[in-house]
């Protein structure tokens, strides 16, 4: 049987970057290759619609759903993938903007070679997903899913500045400092009762981020684990030799988890897979490992 019996493929058409010239590409090349396979084009036409859209391609069938776009964009199709619960769905991405970290550590091949691939075979790969669960005081939980990386401190800091400073390598420059020199550690409390100030905290899925940091030596997608990249709060000096370290020889062997949780004592921004989540004080976070979450190919 055929990995997929058709290709939808989710892009933001208004995009800065190549993402609409991308998918149009990508779509001629299958169709070329593949004269009987459905291809779908699936414009989004607003934040979070790339989600619906994967839900809604997903939820029937033996669908692949591919996501031109950056770590956020794919975040919310493979969320759409989560939310449909359809076990023959399978997901993939075409990088496509500035944030690709995923793509970037996983990829094995050109997308339409491997794409051919798992049609001629019948073969797909597993890869884990991050769980996050994120309960505000008071409230109730909500439950969202990551490809690659969670990120509480310097790194979520850092990306509102390149928000709210644009891409290019000099507007990006001048946003890490104005990051870097603003940034303030921030309080948490571990489940065993321990209050500690942190500096960075990332759960990863993948060894490497942010084109250039290499964050672990042995971090795969499908180990059934992550990895946790503590920092407890050091000088400024401390945090930028750590963050030379890791775009030079790498920050070396991580510890391995399945499961981690912790309650944040101020507010502050935390990162999932490149797309911003603001959360207040005194909300509880947990961060589960589920292994073999999602069919993939590339």
């Amino acid at each position: 049987m055929a990995a997929f019996d058709r290709v939808v493929i989710v892009f933001n058409p208004h995009s800065t970057g190549d993402a609409p010239t991308l998918a149009r590409e990508l779509r001629d090349d299958l169709a070329e290759r593949h004269p009987d396979l459905p291809i779908e084009l699936a414009p989004t036409q607003r934040a979070g619609h790339g989600r619906e859209l994967a839900a809604a391609a997903a939820r029937e069938g033996r669908p692949l759903v591919v996501s031109v776009s950056g770590d956020g964009g794919y975040n919310d199709v493979v969320n759409g993938l989560v939310d449909a619960g359809n076990p023959d769905a399978v997901a993939a991405v075409r990088g496509a903007g500035n944030a690709n970290d995923h793509r970037r550590a996983t990829k094995r091949r050109p997308l339409d070679a491997a794409v051919s691939h798992a049609l001629r075979t019948g073969e797909t790969d597993r890869t884990d997903l991050l769980r996050l669960t994120v309960t505000p005081a008071g409230g109730e939980p909500v439950v969202r899913h990551a490809h690659s990386y969670i990120g509480l401190g310097i790194t979520p800091v850092v990306a509102v500045d390149l928000e709210e400073g644009g891409k290019g390598s000099w507007r990006e420059i001048v946003a890490v400092v104005r990051g870097f020199r603003r940034f303030r550690p921030f309080p948490v409390e571990f489940a065993d009762g321990r209050r500690v100030e942190v500096d960075s905290l990332l759960y990863a899925n993948i060894d490497r981020m942010a084109k250039v940091a290499t964050l672990s030596d042995d971090g795969r997608p499908d180990d059934g684990e992550f990895e946790l990249v503590l920092l407890p709060h050091h000088s400024k000096l401390r945090v930028l030799l750590t963050a030379i370290r890791s775009a030079t020889v790498g920050l070396g062997p991580q510890p391995h988890a399945t499961h981690h949780e912790l309650t944040i004592r101020a507010p502050m921004p935390l990162q999932l897979d490149g797309e911003l989540v603001e959360l207040d004080a005194d909300t509880h976070v947990a961060v589960d490992i589920v292994p073999g979450a999602l069919r993939t190919v590339g």
